[in-house]
């Protein structure tokens, strides 16, 4: 009874205490598994654990973020202070103590490499939902501005990462909110309902980065918050730091490319040519195979220029022997026999003094077929005849005509003259070539279909000594092609048997050209006869206005079209026409220049402030201070700076003249310039000659009608850039090697690049580089041409 009363009673208390037990126990575990799943809840949330792994693109592999503990005030706050975080990059200050950050630097080292590592990841996962607090952790970089020891080791301290979440769930006051609010937040950000703080932000940066948050979130990719946006903006169009594979290699294909047309001296090719002109070659003088072509050579079409289709590239070799030239005025009177090593027109023409052998030497007596005993008594004798003519003061640009050896403009020089002489490339033996080894300016061309290479109006004076030019044929063609060139009120001095001689031949000539200059309105100022030399002479005068031209009772000559540009010289056709003169007194050529030596600084009279000048300043200005530009430049650089010895400098191209600036600058030098307006550059030629100097129009993609190594210098002010955008450069280096003497000096002005270009073909040809520099994107080089030469010849054509 007892047990039994004992048992049922002890049944009936433990039941009601077992019972009230298991209740307790029940509802404290299941109070346990709550807290412990909301600690899970806000572990798996708040710090997802690859956040700070090294790989930000695995950052959307984790839950989407819960906002615990923060308000909208709070939220406000931390935006406010990433905010300022993304505009001073520099200064990546956290909420993180020191000792957290400095464990953490290698981290983020790693994590700026391995950004690049697996850049599409973030496009293969399938996009979050909510990223609105990526900004507690990244900086503008990218960076993890939140890691400490407990993101390192998180798999290891459990301890640290509690204490770690503890602290980051607290907003600014220091008080937790309760997972509720936490919640709430959430959903509210997953609206899109921003705080009022936070929308400027994030306006701004959308803005930069060229997007709008409403299409974004629309779209299947998670829209990044203001600064994410911007990153990955830089990212999509510059790949920041990191440059594609596509971008690498199509750079190193370019690069290799460039270096074997125009980079290193390794990658140029050269050869001698392979031409019968040997080393006399001139490539559109000597082009065989075009010549062949020809269907006439009535008008001398075979001595006019035919250039190859493609420039050639081919180095033309030295004579055996070849010396530096002899040094000027001493040239003038003597050559070395080895340098052009000619005797055809010493043995045709030297009992007319044109030029003898003697020894080493070839000997220039300075005689000439019209004056045998010298041309100075000859010129003098102009100057007597004419007292107007004036030479070197009012007379100051001559054209000679079938120049021979030039010895007619060789002494010109001594009455301050200068004198473009020209003569065909013909059986009078390199005679052009005589002239350019003495000193004497001269070129290779013929009056034949075409135009001279010169503007209209220009020579003061043109000069024919038995020229053999059938003047008075075809309508007078040919001496229309000289009253082009002739200036309004300029002479024309023609020395021919045909003026003294009384043979039938000569007398039908005279009768011929006195009705032809009749017609064209030439007044003969003057017939006289040279005793010493037995030769004479008729002097004409082109009228200076249109009144004899109005007068006439046939139009025949007839006057050229109103649409015929007297000026266009360039692979022009002749045409029997006369063009009318300059009507007005603002007109080029309407009154004669200023006298010599003042017209050389004088800016010219038509050049006025209602036009623009080449470098975009009114044209008087613009003259101005091109010409006060070159003084300083060639007094200062050119003739002080560079070591050039320019007493063993006498031939002088300008290979872009603009003004003429260059050439005047080096008035005091014993040299002369040929100054080269190239045909795609402004037209400038007129007022280089009213400035009493001379040149010609010229095409840089083909070669230059002068015989090899006929200049001592050449100078090219921005020419090669822009000849690069038409022409193979390796070609235009190529006849600059053609036409510079041996120790001879190139020096450019012009980019940075073209100047890095070039210095790399003058090594490929042995060349010495004197000098080169460059600042900024302007550079300039100078450098001398060696004796070098290859060994291989060029495959025949």
């Amino acid at each position: 009874m007892a047990f039994g009363r004992g048992a049922k009673m002890d049944g009936r208390r433990p039941s009601s205490s077992s019972s009230s037990f298991c209740t307790t126990t029940t509802v404290v575990v299941f109070v346990a598994l709550c807290l412990v799943g909301a600690w899970m809840m806000t572990s798996s949330t708040v710090f997802p654990l690859e956040i700070s792994s090294n790989k930000k693109s695995v950052v959307k592999q984790q839950p989407a973020p819960v906002n615990f503990g923060a308000s909208e005030d709070a939220a406000s706050g931390n935006a406010g202070e990433s905010s300022g975080k993304f505009e001073d990059t520099d200064n990546n200050d956290t909420t993180v103590p020191e000792e957290s950050n400095n464990k953490e630097a290698p981290e983020e080292e790693k994590f700026t490499e391995n950004m690049a590592e697996k850049p599409e990841e973030k496009e293969q996962e399938p996009p979050r939902e909510r990223e609105e607090n990526k900004d507690m952790f990244d900086d503008a970089n990218g960076k993890s501005e939140g890691r400490s020891d407990d993101v390192k080791n998180d798999n290891d301290d459990g301890d640290k990462s509690e204490e770690k979440k503890d602290d980051e769930i607290t907003n600014e006051s220091g008080d937790e909110k309760p997972d509720g609010e936490r919640k709430d937040d959430r959903e509210e950000k997953s609206e899109g309902d921003a705080t009022q703080e936070e929308q400027p932000q994030i306006e701004e940066k959308v803005e930069e980065s060229g997007e709008k948050k409403e299409q974004s979130s629309n779209s299947n990719e998670v829209f990044p918050d203001g600064a994410e946006s911007e990153l990955l903006k830089e990212s999509n169009t510059q790949n920041g730091s990191f440059p594609t594979q596509a971008a690498e290699s199509k750079n190193e294909k370019e690069v290799r490319a460039s270096s074997k047309s125009s980079g290193d001296e390794s990658s140029y090719s050269w050869k001698l040519c392979n031409s019968s002109a040997s080393t006399d070659y001139i490539p559109c003088l000597d082009n065989e195979k075009a010549i062949k072509k020809l269907r006439s050579t009535k008008h001398y079409e075979h001595r006019e220029r035919h250039c190859p289709e493609e420039p050639p590239t081919c180095l033309v070799p030295l004579p055996e022997g070849y010396k530096r030239p002899i040094e000027w005025p001493k040239s003038r009177d003597k050559v070395w026999y080895s340098n052009v090593p000619h005797t055809r027109l010493a043995e045709y023409k030297g009992h007319q003094n044109w030029v003898k052998v003697s020894g080493d030497y070839l000997l220039f007596p300075g005689g000439g077929t019209q004056f045998k005993n010298g041309a100075l008594h000859y010129i003098d004798t102009i100057q007597q005849a004419l007292p107007n003519i004036a030479w070197g003061k009012r007379s100051r640009v001559i054209l000679d005509v079938g120049c021979g050896v030039a010895s007619f403009g060789g002494y010109m020089f001594d009455r301050d003259v200068l004198t473009m002489s020209f003569a065909p490339k013909d059986e009078h033996e390199a005679q052009v070539q005589f002239a350019l080894e003495r000193g004497i300016p001269a070129i290779s061309a013929v009056m034949g279909t075409k135009r001279l290479p010169y503007p209209s109006r220009v020579f003061d004076v043109i000069h024919c000594a038995r020229c053999r030019v059938p003047w008075h044929i075809e309508g007078g063609m040919l001496l229309l092609e000289l009253n082009r060139l002739l200036r309004p009120g300029g002479y024309f001095v023609w020395s021919a048997t045909p003026v003294y001689q009384k043979l039938p031949e000569d007398v039908e000539i005279w009768n011929a050209m006195s009705a032809l200059t009749k017609s064209m309105c030439w007044k003969m100022v003057n017939k006289t006869k040279d005793k010493l030399n037995q030769v004479g002479m008729a002097i004409y005068q082109k009228p200076m206005d249109n009144n004899c031209y109005e007068k006439r009772s046939e139009n025949n000559p007839p006057l050229c079209k109103d649409s015929d540009d007297a000026d266009a010289a360039w692979n022009v056709p002749l045409e029997a026409c006369m063009h009318k003169l300059p009507a007005g007194p603002t007109v080029r050529g309407a009154k004669w220049p200023e006298s010599w030596p003042q017209r050389l600084e004088k800016t010219p009279f038509w050049l006025n402030g209602s036009q623009v000048g080449v470098y975009g300043k009114p044209a008087n200005e613009d003259f101005e201070a091109d010409n006060a530009h070159w003084k300083r430049v060639v007094s200062k650089s050119y003739v002080n700076g560079m070591g050039i010895d320019w007493s063993k400098v006498r031939n002088v191209m300008d290979m872009r003249a603009v003004y003429g600036g260059f050439a005047a600058a080096l008035r005091d030098q014993k040299v002369w310039v040929m100054n080269i307006v190239p045909i795609d550059s402004p037209d400038t030629l007129p007022i280089i000659y009213e400035r009493g100097l001379f040149g010609m129009y010229h095409d840089w993609c083909e070669s230059f009608s002068t015989y090899p190594r006929t200049y001592d210098l050449l100078h090219a002010d921005h020419l090669f850039s822009k000849l690069k955008k038409r022409c193979k450069l390796m070609a235009v280096f190529a006849e600059v090697d053609r036409v510079l003497r041996p120790q001879g000096k190139l020096i450019v002005r012009d980019t940075a690049d073209t100047i890095n270009e070039l210095e790399s073909m003058a090594k490929s040809l042995k060349w010495e580089v004197r000098m080169t520099y460059t600042k900024g994107n302007e550079g300039l080089l100078c450098v001398e041409k060696s004796m070098w030469r290859p060994k291989e010849l060029e495959a025949s054509t």
